[in-house]
């Protein structure tokens, strides 16, 4: 029985954006399964954080480390370039014209630092996910700074957010998932791990669905009562995620094509949730729904960008399997 449950996982694993991009529509499909999953937003964002370090390439990353000229400029970009773009558009069109809920939606959204899953997207795409994972931690450890002063810019006195909470939840974050996973690594060893990378995989697409059925509370009840209003929102969400995504890739392509994509894809998926945590999960309807319907691009654009990855990266897509 165990050994059929590990065989179905790593077949998930090997299947793992297509089964990204249905699980948030399961989301919809159930939405008292989405209110019961709510509360464990924050557990499956700590699991996540756990499998990335889990398969991460230690050396790889030292080997960054020694060259951080791209990896620095990526991180100012990510985290200071993008947000403060978003802060001058909300200035043109004017803060009093979008209103709190809109400007405090466009905060978590560019502020934000990527995902605790983007390395897997990466890797789920058949790309080495080293420096997705380098960059996604330096932004968790940065985030503290770069988020209050963007929030503070964007919205003032309105910004619900806690400085200090913040900080600890990103602490306990970063060094109780690193440590998790250098117990486990201890544990299994190199190349077990090395030889379980489907079922690792399989894991992070199993605790994303947790994430993305939890994330869509409400949602199926916003279509049903203002079905223009939420497709509009969700298609300007897509257009954000495809901006971050173009303009990021444009902008690195100087760098190795494979370089410039891991770049831009986790430029362009943020963790809202973690802003949401550290809002104490409550935010404002508008908010909540731009947040929930936000996922759509996230889940869905490693299936819809695979073609365009193996051709752009020189990849054979029969083999885009997920790479320890």
């Amino acid at each position: 029985m165990i050994r059929m449950l590990a065989v179905a996982v790593a077949w998930i694993g090997q299947h793992g954006t297509a089964a990204l991009a249905v699980s948030i529509f399961i989301g919809m499909a159930l939405p008292a399964l989405s209110e019961h999953l709510r509360p464990y937003l924050g557990v499956s964002v700590f699991s996540l954080l756990v499998l990335a370090f889990l398969r991460v390439d230690i050396e790889a990353i030292k080997l960054r480390l020694k060259r951080p000229t791209l990896l620095l400029t990526a991180l100012v970009w990510m985290m200071l370039g993008v947000p403060l773009i978003a802060f001058a558009a909300v200035q043109l069109i004017g803060p009093e014209t979008l209103g709190p809920e809109l400007v405090l939606a466009l905060f978590i959204s560019t502020a934000a630092p990527p995902v605790m899953a983007a390395p897997a997207f990466i890797y789920l795409l058949g790309l080495n996910g080293t420096l997705s994972l380098a960059l996604s931690v330096a932004a968790l450890i940065i985030t503290p700074l770069s988020a209050p002063f963007i929030g503070e810019l964007m919205l003032g006195d309105a910004l619900p957010l806690s400085i200090g909470g913040l900080a600890a939840q990103l602490s306990f974050l970063l060094v109780g998932s690193f440590l998790t996973a250098m117990v486990v690594r201890k544990i299994a060893g190199l190349e077990r791990i090395a030889n379980g990378a489907n079922m690792i995989s399989g894991l992070n697409v199993i605790l994303l669905l947790i994430f993305a059925i939890a994330a869509m509370d409400g949602v199926t009840a916003s279509f049903a009562d203002k079905p223009t209003f939420t497709l509009g929102l969700t298609a300007i969400t897509f257009c954000l995620a495809f901006a971050q995504i173009g303009v990021t890739l444009l902008l690195f392509s100087p760098a190795s094509r494979e370089d410039a994509y891991a770049i831009a894809h986790t430029c362009g998926t943020r963790n809202m949730g973690l802003m949401v945590a550290a809002f104490g999960g409550t935010l404002p309807e508008l908010t909540w729904l731009w947040f929930a319907v936000g996922q759509f691009p996230i889940y869905i654009l490693p299936m819809v960008l695979k073609p365009f990855v193996g051709w752009f990266c020189g990849l054979k897509l029969k083999s885009v399997t997920p790479q320890t």
